[in-house]
Formats: structure tokens, C-alpha cells, sequence
């Protein structure tokens, strides 16, 4: 008899955990297509019309997209990335470049989570950055895929992005575009910036980077003109050189109407589930291009 009543207690046990994962499983799935809906009205409605373009692939969010469009533009088929601070090389902003047989480098302090070869066509430097060491790791970039200068610099240090960049940017020939991810919590015309640590560590609190105009002043010194911030987070904004301006006429000129607030819902699936061998095989392609 006792055994019987625990046979029923360990089957009640056992319903009980199916029913909260498949509740929690939907309340996840309603949750992503909620966001799935809020950004896509986040991006009709944005007065700057080159948000249309955002699209997921390997980017945390919309980046992708946008990168693809003004690449495009800026007549750049076969060109050179660099990424500063990729995370674990799983999900960031050139990982869509590297698919399209692009050369570059990655420099950052996390393992990378999948089986890579450093060649002429891709190296990684795991270093932690600061304003002290960038440009000799950058330079070490350079060398090891036998190349002169990039077109698409990426960065996302959750810190002390606009030092590092300011620093690299007055020492090294300009690419032509620069993604860098900035404070949204401060409108224009704010201009906020965290004092500079080389060994800052973010905590998941608003005491991060630097906000948009503070980018777009810094990076103005150096003839780059704002272009597009995300609009599916409002993290990442991109700026190009301004002799290449005209190629997007549509964009608006007031920073207001470009800038993004913060929408920091990220998916907690987006399609198919990503796979670590997807991402090898990019690499092992772009190992053996030309």
C-alpha cells in the first residue's frame, strides 16, 4: 500500500513538472513573438528610413541587416573586418561578413565557443582591450591576415568603447564604416561618457559607454557622419565617412530622428535553434577562400 501511494506521489510529481515546463515554454513563445511584433512597428515608424534594412542573422538583433544595406551602398563586395570585443564568436556583428568571404580579425578577451584555424583569412587575439593596447593589437591583426587597413570596424566592449575607439581612430587608416555600441538611457543632446578604467568591468547597469552625440562629436573630429542606430535595441550605431554622405540622402540630418531609445527585450529563441557547427563551417570556408 505505501508503495503504491508513492507511485502516485512520484506520477503526481511528474505531471506537475510537465505542466510548469510546457507553461513556461509558452509564456516564453508569447513573449517572443511579442517582441518579434514590437519591433517590427519599432522599425516601421522610425523616422530614419534606412532602419527598414535591420535584419537578424547573426547579430543580436537587426545589426545584420543594416551592415548588408550600407555595405552595398558604399560599393564594398569582398573587404576586411575587424571586431573588437566578439564575445564567445557566436553571435556579433561581422560573423555576416565573415559569410561573405570577407578577411578580419577578432580581438577579445572570451574563448571562443567554436573549433577555428587562425589563418591569413581569419585570426583571433584573445586580449583584454585597452586604450594602452589596442593599436598594437590592432596592428597584430593587420599582420597576421597580410592586410593594410579594414573597411568595417566593429565594437562592443560594454565600457570604455568611445576611449579605445578615439584612441585607435587618430592612428590607423579609416574604415569605412565603424559600428559602435552606445548608452541609449541618454537622448541627444546629452553627452555622457564613464570615466575611463582600464580594467572597467560592466555591471549590468546604466554606468556603461558613451552616449550617441558623444559618439557622433568624437567621431565627427574624424570626418564620420551618423547614419543609423538600431533600431530593434537601440545599441548600435553606424557611422561612415562623410564624403560618402550622398549615397544616403534619405537619412535624416537632425541626430534626434536617428537616435534609438533603449528596447533591451532580447528573444529568447529567434527560428531555428543556432548551431555551433553552422558557425564552423563559415570559418572553415573562409579558411580555405582566396
Amino acid at each position: 500500500m505505501l508503495t503504491i501511494k508513492k507511485t502516485k506521489e512520484r506520477i503526481r510529481k511528474v505531471k506537475e513538472r510537465i505542466r510548469k515546463f510546457f507553461g513556461i515554454r509558452l509564456i516564453k513563445s508569447i513573449r517572443d513573438l511579442i517582441i518579434f511584433h514590437q519591433n517590427a512597428e519599432f522599425q516601421r515608424k522610425h523616422p530614419n528610413p534606412l532602419n527598414l534594412y535591420g535584419k537578424k542573422c547573426f547579430s543580436q538583433n537587426d545589426e545584420d541587416g543594416l551592415t548588408l544595406e550600407i555595405i552595398k551602398r558604399l560599393g564594398i563586395k569582398k573587404g576586411v573586418f575587424a571586431e573588437l570585443g566578439p564575445g564567445n564568436g557566436i553571435e556579433n556583428n561581422t560573423i555576416c561578413l565573415a559569410a561573405l568571404k570577407w578577411k578580419g580579425f577578432w580581438v577579445g578577451s572570451e574563448d571562443l565557443k567554436f573549433k577555428y584555424n587562425n589563418s591569413e583569412n581569419f585570426h583571433f587575439i584573445k586580449e583584454w582591450i585597452t586604450k594602452e593596447n589596442v593599436l598594437k593589437s590592432f596592428n597584430e591583426g593587420l599582420k597576421k591576415i597580410n592586410e593594410k587597413k579594414i573597411d568595417v570596424l566593429s565594437l562592443d566592449l560594454d565600457g570604455n568603447d568611445i576611449y579605445i575607439l578615439e584612441e585607435l581612430i587618430k592612428q590607423i587608416k579609416h574604415p569605412s564604416l565603424i559600428i559602435a555600441e552606445y548608452n541609449a538611457k541618454f537622448p541627444p543632446p546629452i553627452k555622457f561618457k564613464i570615466k575611463y578604467e582600464p580594467n572597467f568591468v560592466w555591471r549590468g547597469d546604466d554606468y556603461f559607454g558613451a552616449s550617441l552625440s558623444e559618439f557622433a562629436e568624437v567621431l565627427k573630429k574624424y570626418s564620420y557622419e551618423l547614419v543609423c542606430c538600431n533600431s530593434h535595441t537601440g545599441s548600435n550605431a553606424f557611422f561612415i565617412k562623410n564624403d560618402s554622405i550622398e549615397l544616403f540622402k534619405e537619412v535624416p540630418k537632425d541626430i534626434g530622428k536617428i537616435y534609438v531609445e533603449p528596447h533591451y527585450q532580447l528573444y529568447e529563441k529567434y527560428g531555428h535553434p543556432q548551431s555551433i557547427k553552422t558557425i564552423e563551417l563559415i570559418f572553415e570556408e573562409l579558411e580555405k577562400s582566396n
